[in-house]
């Protein structure tokens, strides 16, 4: 299976220093100081190299954005940006391990970011550790709250929780949430809820529908990537539903 789903959320997943910046009541993290503590020079050759390591990455050039990374890590090795950024890379090569390692390093130089956490998360889901992913994707939901601006973050995660129920035999608490938005919500949840849960009960043809429905519903380019990614890692898909829209029919599945 393909390693997309963390991957396909990275222009997300990895913010700008100041989107994960504490808030001005909270102490400081460590490393915030730090960095204030290099020279304007430092500070301008670190941020070069970082932002030419997301470049090389969106351009699948891992091997490159590793380099960049590395460069950046020698300016300023207590960076949570690079450590997340360098977990990313390992989870490219699928080395699990290897990128857990990078995203708890990261967790520990920022601790409660909603997008580090939900990199642990994403190992976690993909290593098929459910308990364990579904914890970590609570406190994501916690974390994240009521903020519009992540509510596509929030749904997916909401999405990977019933999927983490199903594995563990919750099985009504997964159609619980399965029913938690209509299909007026501004996101793909419902739809990809309402799939899951009729490929749990082997009715392939109507989750296809419904799968169907949200690609007819939901154009943006690359908007539901993340959440077919995630049904292919699941193991519910094989590849992407690409059934052109004109050949849905009005009402289909409905």
């Amino acid at each position: 299976m393909k390693a997309t789903l963390l991957l396909a959320l990275l222009p997300l997943l990895l913010p700008l220093q100041a989107q994960d910046a504490p808030e001005p009541t909270k102490p400081q993290p460590a490393w915030v100081q730090e960095f204030t503590n290099l020279s304007q020079e430092q500070r301008n050759e670190y941020f070069i190299a970082l932002n030419k390591a997301r470049e090389m990455f969106a351009q699948k050039r891992i091997f490159e954005t590793i380099d960049e990374l590395e460069k950046a890590k020698k300016v300023f090795g207590n960076s949570p940006d690079v450590e997340n950024l360098l977990g990313a890379c390992q989870v490219e090569f699928r080395n699990f391990d290897e990128a857990m390692a990078h995203f708890q390093r990261a967790d520990e130089l920022t601790p409660d970011s909603p997008s580090v956490l939900f990199n642990i998360g994403e190992v976690q889901f993909v290593t098929k550790k459910w308990a364990e992913a579904e914890a970590t994707f609570h406190r994501v939901l916690k974390l994240a709250g009521a903020d519009a601006a992540q509510l596509q973050l929030s749904r997916l995660v909401e999405f990977k929780l019933l999927l983490c129920l199903l594995k563990q035999d919750k099985a009504e608490d997964a159609e619980i949430l399965s029913e938690k938005y209509d299909e007026f919500d501004d996101s793909p949840f419902p739809y990809y809820a309402e799939a899951a849960m009729n490929f749990h009960h082997g009715k392939e043809l109507e989750a296809e529908l419904a799968l169907r429905r949200a690609q007819r519903i939901f154009r943006t380019p690359g908007m539901l990537n993340p959440w077919q990614d995630t049904l292919m890692e699941f193991g519910y898909i094989k590849s992407f539903i690409a059934t052109p829209v004109d050949d849905l029919g009005e009402g289909a599945g409905e």
